[in-house]
């Protein structure tokens, strides 16, 4: 039972990832009628057919008859008896049902839905299409081995025409199916890999992730699953999609043919290919695993030569290159010895393919070969039955042939809706606490902080735990700055002097008691190494607004006032794009970090030793900035010169306690 639950698991972690750009799973659709939407399409594709043929020999008949009885010999009468017998009438009612359920749902098929369904319709019509010149192909495969064998060579060229023209009809069609296929797959990756963007930059899922705790965080590498995973399975789900409609055609399209020729070949052919189905099911179950680590194991190698990239200069500085060299063969270590597993599993799985194959060649001439000497077939039927036995074998035994790109697209499903499953999680608990704090009623009466609306950092009976970890850094602290009010965090080293920005900004919850933060965009934080974006000066300057509200007279007057005005001439083309991380010394970014919050002017500002690397006049002319523009400020440091521009002082211990001092009375160097 285990392999149908793990079969089962992953067939639903495949529903959770496809079907929504398919069909809305938050209208409500379910499974079931997704799979009915999949069923009513094949019948509206098989329903189309039909009558598109019936109308193709129609016209050809009454405009060129004498091509059609040359090109297409028997298909007026097969399209007749059809009509004839029970299968028209069928077709036709499926045919008519399947519009009806896209009728019933066409609500749900909103916002572009309808596209999609399109093309998967057009491709499957052009797979039926395919198939139907493919079994016209095995009889006319057929009928050249008897004029052969006849020596009927006027018969012979007829039929040889009759097969150029299956081949000039069959080439534009396999042309324009691959290039839909990988479109479709486009669109879709497009979809997808927006859908997942936009959900890992929602509610700050992207920084409760924490990627690079490879020993606690079990989503490693986001920036893989985003782009490389979700590219590989929409384009491989899309493929195993299709080539599971083509094999389900094909099988049955060519087993009527089999089942003509000889009933024992066809029930020898499905006994086979499910015993050899079996076999290659279970020895494969161990590739999907070394599959999965190996795409992990590939993208943290990846990302070790990224990290040094990135910190050339520092690994330069330090003389750091046998570390990392040592650090980046550990990695490789690891991708190697799995790859070394995978491939001793391949090399077996091959085997077992290879086996399989030899021994299916051999089962038609065994079947065949009998009623042949008996004089009851002709000799075409060795080819024909060749022919059908092979697509058959090829349809039924689609798992054998591709099980190690099966294997490695069970590991994208789960490495992708893993990652799908933990965003949503997060964003949802991040919501939900967000919700909760802004759900709160105002702080009245509580250790004397007045009740106030939002215009404050109000912080009530907090305790501060950083996540992940048992130990309490701040113990049942209660404050408030209120506009224009400075407080100045000091402490030990460790002694969760950041870790209170974290719990201030909301980037860390409270692990008891509330904290009411002023407005999104009314509250600002510095880092101690601010952020630098992939861009050029102007967006460097008005981030994370958009680059149109200022002007360039705005953006090089605040340069002049954060004290950059070197920048303005080494730069005058604000839309220049530089490495600017690596272009400009921590002292010049913190700088442009004062530039970037003097254009947003947000109310309240949270500043995390943000001018450490600045002189004290620097660092005072803009905090002289900041109190001029009547921002009220938490700040870290350990200057005391910072506490001229503050009014309170937070002193933490490191151990739970605190104590909140006036900043005119307080000394450097004398905590308790």
């Amino acid at each position: 039972m285990i392999p149908f639950k793990a079969l089962r698991d992953q067939l639903g972690k495949l529903q959770r990832l496809a079907q929504p750009y398919f069909l809305p799973l938050d209208n409500g659709a379910s499974s079931g009628q997704f799979l009915l939407l999949v069923v009513a399409l094949i019948a509206v594709v098989v329903g189309f057919t039909l009558l598109l043929l019936t109308a193709a020999v129609a016209a050809s008949g009454a405009w060129i008859p004498e091509l059609q009885a040359r090109f297409l010999p028997g298909v007026p009468e097969q399209v007749a008896s059809i009509w004839a017998g029970p299968w028209g009438k069928v077709v036709m009612v499926l045919f008519g049902a399947g519009l009806l359920c896209f009728g019933a749902l066409r609500a749900k098929l909103r916002q572009g839905r309808w596209l999609p369904w399109l093309l998967l319709g057009v491709i499957t019509l052009l797979i039926l299409v395919i198939n139907g010149i493919n079994v016209g192909i095995s009889y006319v495969a057929r009928n050249i081995e008897n004029a052969l064998v006849a020596y009927k060579a006027e018969e012979f060229w007829k039929i040889v025409a009759i097969y150029a023209f299956c081949l000039v009809l069959a080439l534009p069609i396999r042309a324009l199916q691959s290039y839909l296929i990988p479109k479709l797959g486009l669109m879709w990756r497009e979809w997808l890999s927006e859908r997942m963007l936009g959900r890992y930059l929602t509610n700050r899922a992207y920084y409760v992730l924490n990627p690079n705790d490879e020993s606690v965080e079990e989503i490693d590498n986001p920036d893989q699953r985003i782009s490389q995973d979700a590219a590989s399975f929409t384009a491989t789900s899309l493929s195993v999609t299709v080539e599971i409609i083509s094999a389900l055609l094909t099988f049955f399209s060519f087993i009527i043919v089999l089942w003509s020729i000889n009933e024992t070949l066809a029930l020898w052919l499905l006994a086979y290919s499910v015993v050899g189905t079996a076999l290659i099911v279970f020895a494969s179950r161990k590739l999907v695993n070394l599959n999965y680590q190996q795409l992990k194991l590939e993208a943290d190698f990846r990302y070790g030569l990224v990290h040094i990239r990135d910190n050339a200069e520092s690994i330069a500085f330090y003389r750091g290159e046998q570390q990392e060299q040592k650090e980046g063969s550990r990695r490789l270590g690891g991708v190697i010895q799995n790859y070394n597993k995978l491939i001793i599993w391949e090399a077996l799985i091959n085997v077992i393919q290879r086996s399989y194959d030899y021994f299916s060649r051999f089962l038609p001439w065994l079947v065949i070969a009998p009623i042949y000497f008996a004089k009851q077939v002709d000799f075409g039927v060795f080819g024909q039955a060749s022919i059908a036995f092979s697509q058959v074998l090829f349809s039924v035994s689609y798992i054998v042939n591709n099980i190690d790109r099966l294997a490695a697209f069970s590991a994208s499903i789960s490495r992708l809706e893993g990652f799908q499953g933990k965003v949503e999680a997060i964003s949802g608990d991040v919501a939900a606490q967000s919700a909760l704090e802004q759900g709160q009623p105002a702080l009245e009466g509580e250790s004397g902080i007045p009740a106030e609306s939002a215009d404050s950092i109000l912080v009530s009976h907090v305790d501060l735990v950083p996540p992940r970890s048992s130990r309490r850094l701040i113990h049942d602290l209660s404050l408030q700055v209120a506009p224009s009010q400075r407080l100045l965090v000091v402490g030990p080293s460790g002694c969760g002097k950041t870790s209170f920005l974290r719990l201030v900004s909301g980037l860390w919850p409270a692990a008891a008691g509330r904290v009411h933060r002023p407005p999104v965009g009314e509250l600002m934080f510095i880092p101690q190494k601010p952020y630098m974006l992939l861009g050029s000066l102007r967006e460097q300057l008005c981030y994370p607004q958009s680059p149109e509200r200022f002007s360039d007279a705005q953006l090089r007057h605040v340069l002049e006032e954060a004290r950059l005005p070197d920048l303005v001439h080494r730069y005058p083309d604000l839309d220049i794009k530089q490495d600017w991380p690596r272009l400009l010394s921590l002292g010049e970014q913190q700088r442009l970090a004062f530039a970037r919050l003097l254009l947003n002017s947000p109310r309240f500002v949270v500043l995390d030793e943000a001018t450490s690397a600045l002189d004290v006049n620097t660092e005072k002319r803009l905090y002289e900035l900041l109190v001029q523009r009547e921002m009220a400020f938490v700040s870290v440091g350990h200057r005391p010169t910072l506490r001229d521009y503050h009014d309170t002082v937070l002193e933490l211990d490191g151990s739970g306690d605190w104590r909140l001092l006036p900043a005119a009375s307080y000394t450097f160097g004398q905590q308790a």
